[in-house]
Order: C-alpha cells, then structure tokens, then sequence
C-alpha cells in the first residue's frame, strides 16, 4: 500500500488532500501540526512513502518538520505545500531535503500528479539496479546494489533525488546534459514544476560532493545550458 504522511494544520484543505489522494490509492495519515508529524512517523517506525508538509503551520513549522524527516530518513518523498509565491520559500524547502513543492492553490490533477511521480522515485529506488556493477569516477564510486555513494570510501548521505541525479551524471560522464533533460529524467515528462528545482538540488548537491561548492570540481556549470559531470579519471 503506498503510505503517505498529509500535515496540514487548515481542516479543509487537508480534507481536501486527504480525500483526493486515498481516491488516487493512497494509505493517508492526516495530522494537523509539526508536533504530530514527527510523533506519527516515530509511531510507524517511518514507515512512510511520503511526506506531505504545509510550510506555515503554527508551532513547529513545515521547514523544522522537512529537516528533521531528512535526517531520519534519506528514502521519503518529501513535498512542501506553501500558500506563498516567494522564491525562498521553495528554495528553503529543497534545500533542506524537499523533493518537490507545491503552491497553493491547486488543483486535484496537480497534486495527486506530483505525488504519483514521487512515489513512482520512491518505489523504483527499492527495486531497481540490484544487481549493476558499481560505477567509477575519481574518488567516488556509486553502488547501484546499495544505492549509496562514496567519496574516498566515505559514504556521502544522499536523499533519493541526489543519488539519482549522480547516477545520470556518471552514466554520462563529460556529457553536457540540458537542464531539461536533467529535469524529464529525475522528475519525469509530465512534471508541473519550475525548472528551477533542477538548480536548487545542484546547489545541494555541491554541497555534498564538492571539495569547494564554490568552485566546483566534479559538477561543472554550462552556462545557459546545464550541468557536466567532469571525470578525473
């Protein structure tokens, strides 16, 4: 069953999520405050899918709740629900380990498509690529068995995106890749979103990997275009 976690402290549009998304097949659990969600996923033993987090909540906001998921689990689907258009709300979101954002207001068919191609991630990371030989470059080897990355035999904690958008770049090693391509390969052809979200999770990325983000070795800009891989070896 796929299982996700709906916070959203205003009755109706949680109803409203909540309604839509066990019509789509969705095991829900709906609480009402950052406090509960963190208790419920303690609960079930983070036996979620999916994290659905409104940003502006009273007490523990969206963004606290986003972190504290991502530090427990590198596996979740986690997508931010804002009733604001500020570009730092969505950059704070991703940054923090959100997958995805959603602006208020939306419609079912936009929701429920973004959660789907969450989950369809989520669900394609616990089956595929089990038995591909690990892949080169450098100092990092990624291990399609595992899904796990490391740099100098140092396990680098991935979210599933990040891991996913490494294992594009070293299938195409010294490849320049569109940012639409980037885009249509990790979020999927039909995604609502801004294209921006594929910076957002670079800049994450870098933060990660990256000797100096600023100056980066490894993911290199094309400026106007996308992202190269640059292989040391």
């Amino acid at each position: 069953m796929k299982k996700i976690l709906v916070c959203e402290d205003e009755d109706t549009i949680r109803d409203f999520v909540v309604i839509n998304l066990q019509r789509s097949g969705y095991d829900v659990t709906d609480v009402s405050c950052g406090e509960d969600a963190l208790a419920v996923f303690e609960q079930h033993h983070g036996n979620f899918d999916i994290a659905l987090l409104d940003i502006m909540m009273p007490g523990i906001d969206g963004f606290t709740v986003c972190k504290k998921l991502r530090e427990k689990s590198s596996t979740i689907g986690i997508i931010m629900l804002s009733a604001k258009t500020q570009e730092m709300d969505k950059v704070g979101g991703l940054m923090l380990g959100a997958d995805d954002y959603v602006t208020k207001p939306f419609s079912p068919s936009e929701l429920v498509a973004r959660v789907d191609a969450i989950y369809r991630r989520v669900a394609l990371g616990s089956m595929r690529d089990r038995e591909v030989q690990p892949i080169k470059s450098g100092p990092f080897v990624l291990s399609p068995k595992s899904r796990t990355l490391t740099k100098n035999s140092v396990l680098v904690d991935l979210t599933q995106v990040e891991y996913q958008i490494m294992d594009l770049f070293l299938k195409n090693k010294n490849v320049a890749l569109e940012r639409s391509r980037i885009l249509e390969e990790i979020w999927g052809d039909n995604y609502y979103g801004d294209i921006k979200i594929v910076d957002v999770n670079i800049r994450r990325l870098r933060m990660k990997v990256e000797d100096e983000p600023s100056n980066p070795q490894y993911i290199q800009t094309i400026w106007g275009y996308g992202y190269k891989w640059q292989d040391s070896d």
